[in-house]
């Protein structure tokens, strides 16, 4: 007979709607994937499997500020475009162009739809998602009424990313790296061409019936914008009300905005 030491090899195999076990010498043991879902769960028996992993020659010492806090670095770099609508403080993305330092990437599309989706999340970040509370510390924009995520019609016009491929990191799976969480901070470009548009307008007195572009302004108003952006007070998200006391400050100060906490 088979040893204690023995190695049995069970396979388990996910076939059209069957779940299939096979073992050697043995036969098929076939199942519907339903069934099993049903019996395990009126069983009280679980089917999912945990596991944890903990990040190696990661070592950080706060008060001396030494260390290695983190296993890699993920680089990237982001310029954007913005037009903004002076009668409604609407903000409209129309060019992002993008790169990406993705280590050595597995799945191109996987990736790159990662990449996108993170960005416009950041976008989200730093425009709309605005965060109110009441008097009593309870958050009241909680619905999709009173919490604007971005949207498809928020997009950039044009959207270009592209990736660094870099091989040397060497500790994750194949020289991967994270491609999800990183781009969303690369979206405080559109925050800052806000800020920059803003800063445009006040400082060549553009009229309201125009739109303005975060594009340079003239050479003669050049030394003032760049004043003016120090000026500019511009707190994230960027919602149309800030937009707007941003473009005149002294028609809407008299509107007092939820602070964010």
């Amino acid at each position: 007979g088979a040893g204690a030491n023995t190695k049995i090899k069970t396979l388990v195999e996910f076939r059209d709607s069957l779940v299939v076990v096979s073992e050697p010498a043995q036969p098929e043991f076939k199942i519907e994937f339903s069934r099993l879902v049903r019996e395990a769960y009126y069983n009280r028996t679980s089917v999912s499997e945990y596991g944890h992993y903990t990040t190696a020659h990661i070592t950080f010492d706060k008060i001396k500020g030494q260390g290695r806090p983190f296993l890699y670095f993920t680089k990237g770099v982001a310029a954007s475009e913005v037009e903004l609508d002076p009668y409604t403080g609407e903000i409209k993305v129309l060019r992002v162009d993008m790169l990406m330092d993705v280590g050595r990437p597995v799945n191109h599309a996987l990736d790159m739809g990662q990449v996108l989706g993170g960005f416009v999340q950041g976008m989200g970040w730093v425009t709309t998602e605005h965060l109110v509370y009441n008097d009593n510390g309870l958050l009241v924009s909680h619905s999709p009424s009173t919490y604007k995520i971005p949207s498809v019609q928020d997009t950039p016009r044009i959207f270009n990313a592209d990736f660094i491929v870099n091989p040397g990191n060497t500790v994750n799976v194949r020289g991967t790296k994270a491609t999800g969480e990183p781009p969303l901070l690369l979206a405080i470009s559109v925050w800052t061409a806000v800020r920059d548009a803003i800063a445009s307008a006040r400082a060549v007195n553009v009229a309201p019936a125009h739109h303005t572009h975060a594009t340079a302004p003239s050479a003669n108003a050049l030394s003032k914008s760049n004043a003016e952006i120090n000026l500019v007070q511009l707190a994230i998200p960027a919602t149309a009300e800030r937009v707007l006391r941003g473009l005149s400050p002294e028609m809407f100060a008299q509107w007092e905005l939820p602070a964010t906490k």
